[in-house]
């Protein structure tokens, strides 16, 4: 009883709060500075026939063709689910960490292993908020692509009902498949993440640096969305809800059958180069987003332990 009370308590700690509150703190932060890339890289993904430019040049021509503030479509509604998800992430890990090393030395298996957990609980809790905000998101844009509906939602309550209504509850789950497999995403970033950061840390001896966390954040982030990319675009499109119409049947085929399609459909009409097509916006969206997010994080975090007394327990930690 002893020691179920002890795992409790590590999984309801201060400790994971503090980490959750900071890690959603960082992540909104970072995605506010850059959100218009996101815009640019979600735009590729789902409107095929858009050609494939720099961003710079993507964004100008988003601005020319639909307003200056269009880059920041959707944002309220971005960074309320990114504050969300980023919460359930960084409380469901450290939580897990804490209750499963049990005193133990961290290890890249141990932090892949509960990177995918936390992942999955993420995935399952948050993804009817993603859902709604790709639609929200790409709702008002100029596409290319002719088949694309229009959507008419008057904000995220209206969308949830109209989605319900016209698609199902389960269409709020559209995207949930390849989502479970792009945990490897954050799993990967993570476990590269605190593996240099324990190296850098004994090599020297010292807490880091912010451009040391800047950097290290970013190769980690860089990697992981380099080998999850094809998956990120699939996703995009079924939470979108717009495949029905060119693959045909693929609404009746099994989760994995309707993956497998998308992603050998695009191959097919663009090459293996059309499943990374928005990869440039994506990578400089995601990896200055995530090394920028990993900064506020860690000094938030920091700042926070020390403010409560409790620095020396939080280095040992960590």
């Amino acid at each position: 009883m002893k020691s179920d009370t002890f795992r409790l308590g590590e999984v309801f700690s201060y400790e994971s709060l503090v980490h959750a509150v900071s890690g959603a703190m960082g992540s909104v932060t970072a995605m506010t500075v850059f959100y218009p890339l996101d815009t640019a890289r979600l735009r590729l993904q789902v409107d095929e026939k858009r050609k494939s430019r720099s961003t710079p040049a993507i964004l100008a021509e988003i601005v020319k063709e639909e307003g200056l503030l269009a880059p920041y479509r959707g944002w309220i509604l971005v960074i309320y689910s990114l504050c969300c998800s980023n919460f359930v992430y960084f409380y469901c890990f450290h939580s897990l960490k804490a209750s499963w090393r049990r005193g133990q030395q961290s290890s890249p298996s141990s932090d892949l292993v509960i990177g995918i957990v936390a992942g999955v609980v993420n995935v399952l809790i948050t993804t009817p908020l993603w859902v709604v905000n790709t639609r929200l998101k790409l709702q008002g844009s100029r596409f290319r692509s002719a088949d694309i509906r229009p959507t008419n939602y008057s904000g995220i309550l209206d969308a949830f009902v109209q989605i319900i209504r016209d698609e199902g509850v389960g269409a709020l789950w559209n995207g949930t498949f390849p989502s479970l497999l792009l945990v490897l995403n954050p799993a990967v970033q993570f476990m590269i993440y605190e593996g240099l950061k324990r190296h850098l840390s004994s090599e020297l001896h010292q807490e880091l640096t912010s451009l040391e966390v800047f950097v290290i954040g970013a190769i980690a982030k860089t990697i992981a969305t380099i080998v999850t990319y094809p998956l990120q675009t699939i996703q995009s499109i079924l939470r979108f809800g717009q495949y029905n119409e060119s693959l045909g049947k693929s609404k009746l085929m099994s989760s994995v059958r309707t993956v497998k399609c998308l992603l050998v459909n695009r191959v097919k009409k663009y090459g293996m180069l059309g499943l990374f097509k928005g990869l440039e916006a994506k990578l400089l969206q995601t990896v200055l987003t995530a090394a920028l997010m990993f900064l506020f994080y860690e000094k938030i975090a920091s700042t926070t332990f020390k403010v409560m007394g409790l620095s020396n327990k939080y280095q040992r930690k960590r």
